[in-house]
Order: C-alpha cells, then structure tokens, then sequence
C-alpha cells in the first residue's frame, strides 16, 4: 500500500482514484436513466467541435468519449506503477514527473490500439449509423429499470446490421411497469427516447449472446 501512496506513484493513484470515481458516477447516472457518457459526446464530440480530429484519431474503435477517457487512465495508471516497480526493485523509484513521461508517451497509443478492440464489446449508446426510426418496431431486453412513465430507463438490442445498441426508453401510457431482464416491443420514439411495450407472447425468444 505504501508503494501506490508513495510521492513518485501519486499522478498514478491519482489516475486510478479518477478511474474508480468515473466508474462510480457512470454506474449511478445508468441506475437514474442518465449516461454521463452521452453527455459527455454530445458537447465535446460534435462534428463542428474544434478536437474532433484529434479524438478521431486517438478514437479509432468509434466509442464512447468517457469510455476513451477511462482507458487511458487505467492504462496510465497501471503502465506507470509497472515502470516505478521496476525502477525501485533496480535501483530506486522515479521521480514522479520523470516515470510519468514514459508512461504518457505509452499510454496514448496504447489507448489508440485498444479502443478498436474495446468497441467490439461496448455497445453503442444510440447510434450514428443507423437512422433512429429504425429501433421501432424492434425488441430489445431492459437493461435499467423498471420501465415507466417517470424517468427513461435502458433497454439493450441489435440493429439490423446486428450491432448491439442501448437506447434510453419509457413505458407507453397506461403500460404497467416492465422490470428488468423483461423483452419489449418499441413502438414509438419522442426526440430521443423511445416508447416500449411489454413484448408480445409470439417475440418472446431467449436473447441472443
């Protein structure tokens, strides 16, 4: 413990505590039909934003802004407690301006590398290739909830590509509230939220992997 609180490890405790704080924020924001994350894209990710090109390249896999941010903070971390531990078992630590160099000059195309990889598991919050109407009249399973008629929940399904997606969703008026794990039917959509429906008995089937 005292090696991850020692003065030359502290832009890496600091990279992880900001990990751990997203993460947390992230999870709580989900449980309140928010995404942090979406907001997050929608003000900085926008194509006439002055970063875009300099995101579009460290962004490679296409996703999520707080996604991107958080590997890099876990890479950061994690690279510059290797390269402490192994200057101290060689001689002594580094300061921690001169390890944390090193492990910057790593991290950022290591992000660059993993985000292709990561986008293959993330699904896309929405989506910026498949038009919005297309999601209804299709089934998905709710992943926040339960679905009502207050704040939006989550449900998670594929588009007709077969790409996953999670849409922010409410429960149509006068539909009793979907819990979590249930299968629903969209049958509408208002600006960005979309109106869902307990799915009807004959699309009732197991969820894909």
């Amino acid at each position: 413990m005292l090696f991850f609180l020692a003065p030359e490890s502290l832009p890496f405790a600091v990279a992880a505590v900001m990990l751990a704080a997203f993460t947390g924020i992230e999870l709580l924001c989900l449980l309140l039909g928010f995404s942090l994350g979406e907001a997050i894209d929608k003000a900085w990710l926008d194509d006439h934003n002055a970063l875009g090109g300099l995101m579009s390249w460290f962004n490679v896999g296409g996703v999520p802004l707080l996604v991107l941010l958080m590997l890099f903070l876990g890479l950061f971390a994690m690279i510059g407690f290797v390269i402490q531990a192994v200057a101290g078992a060689l001689w002594v630590p580094l300061p921690a301006l001169v390890a944390a160099l090193p492990a910057l000059a790593v991290s950022l195309p290591a992000v660059r590398m993993s985000s292709r990889w990561v986008a293959k598991i993330v699904p896309r919050d929405e989506s910026y290739a498949v038009d919005l109407g297309d999601f209804v009249g299709r089934s998905g399973e709710v992943t926040v909830g339960p679905l009502d008629q207050g704040l939006p929940g989550r449900i998670r399904l594929k588009d007709r590509h077969g790409n996953w997606h999670v849409l922010r969703a409410r429960a149509a008026r006068n539909e009793q509230p979907i819990a979590i794990g249930a299968q629903v039917l969209v049958v509408d959509r208002v600006s960005n939220i979309f109106i869902a429906i307990s799915a009807p008995a004959d699309l009732l089937t197991p969820p894909n992997p």
